[in-house]
């Protein structure tokens, strides 16, 4: 295979997903010459994320309204025998995001910061060489090598780039599979339904995100104990009529493996670092992962920019350790939550809940702001995800 190389770049990004996007435009607004890669060909497809943006993160970035669905108040949390637990928050708690046109939107605000994007491109590894690492790409027009000073890894929970920088990789994960409807007619309020049942979405939840456009429908759990697959047709035939699903549109599937044992240990070398799923910077209790990689991609930039401009410890900062202790608790709840697997002993669980502690917690759980922390430099309400409406 005929293999030629290419010119050199300051920072090459692996993935184009929520992490990748969201930390090139910063790098190239500063000067630095930046190549996004990807495998596809379009990001608007391959989609593996509901898209759930949740208040801390409204609060704190700007993003558009033409991009976000209607705001959802209400969850509704079912035990195993389907007896309802209603939540409802006084304020705006979650947005849907429509993910591909963000994508699309937020790669076009790269290129203008002068991001070179290169799509339906495999990430094949790196080595190291002098000035950084040597890059293998394989595309349609053959193998590809392309030198960097720097190498971020913004290519997901199983991170290639992650074992080629001897960092930290994610052990734990769950996987999700999601069908997503067009809504065939009201069922009342935007809500937020959370379904568990062991057998169903065992370790984790099943769902439904009605938001009064689209409807989300997803499973997930721990692979080895169900098929996920089979997982989303039985809940999806089970809530169809409740949900106005009969004649609805399916309009497209998704899927993908989440990393839930929290933010890894090793996230930084001087040859590269880690962002989004690939660092591990998911919520282990939730598996929430939005508003993480925002704040972690803008933290990323910082770090990559002082290390390149010949800051001593730029990286020190960009490390596991100080953001792990945030989710001891969340890593303990999921290692609770994992080991559940009788109907009655979660349906006692949900009885619980139904006390005025539980009650308490639950709200806690779906509606505190506690995300992920805040980083050195942050600043809220900053500048648009995107050029004016963008979000990721």
């Amino acid at each position: 295979m005929r293999v030629r190389r290419v010119e050199r770049f300051d920072v090459i990004v692996v993935g184009a997903g929520l992490a990748g996007l969201c930390v090139c435009e910063p790098l190239a607004r500063r000067g630095l010459r930046v190549l996004l890669v990807d495998r596809r060909r379009s990001l608007d497809r391959g989609i593996r994320t509901t898209g759930i943006f949740v208040r801390k993160t409204l609060e704190d970035f700007e993003l558009p309204e033409e991009c976000l669905g209607p705001p959802v108040r209400d969850v509704v949390l079912y035990s195993p025998s389907g007896r309802p637990l209603a939540l409802s928050s006084p304020h705006r708690e979650f947005r849907v995001g429509r993910m591909g046109p963000l994508y699309l939107r937020r790669l076009e605000d790269c290129r203008r910061a002068g991001v070179e994007a290169l799509l339906g491109a495999r990430f094949v590894g790196a080595q190291p060489v002098d000035a950084g690492s040597l890059v293998r790409l394989a595309g349609t027009d053959g193998l590809r090598e392309v030198e960097a000073r720097f190498l971020i890894g913004a290519d997901g929970a199983r991170s290639r780039v992650a074992r080629d920088l001897g960092l930290s990789m994610n052990s734990e994960m769950i996987v999700g599979v999601e069908g997503v409807f067009r809504a065939s007619g009201s069922t009342g309020a935007p809500r937020l339904h959370c379904f568990l049942d062991p057998a169903l979405a065992p370790g984790y939840l099943a769902w439904v995100v009605d938001d009064g456009e689209d409807v989300h429908v997803g499973v997930g759990g721990y692979a080895r104990r169900f098929n996920p697959t089979s997982a989303l047709c039985e809940f999806t035939r089970r809530i169809s009529r409740q949900f106005n699903l009969t004649n609805a549109r399916p309009i497209e599937r998704r899927s993908g493996e989440i990393p839930v044992g929290g933010v890894l240990a090793r996230l930084a070398c001087p040859r590269g670092l880690l962002v989004g799923d690939a660092a591990g910077a998911v919520s282990p209790l939730t598996a929430g992962g939005l508003d993480p990689c925002l704040r972690l991609s803008a933290f990323a930039a910082r770090v990559t920019t002082a290390h390149l401009n010949g800051e001593a410890g730029a990286l020190a900062g960009y490390r596991g350790e100080r953001f792990r202790a945030r989710f001891i608790a969340r890593r303990w709840m999921r290692r609770a939550i994992s080991a559940v697997r009788s109907p009655l002993l979660l349906e006692a669980a949900c009885a619980a809940l139904r006390t005025q502690p539980g009650r308490a917690l639950a709200w806690h759980v779906f509606f505190a702001r506690g995300s992920f922390p805040d980083l050195p430099g942050e600043r809220t309400r900053r500048r648009p995800v995107a050029a004016r409406s963008l979000a990721d």
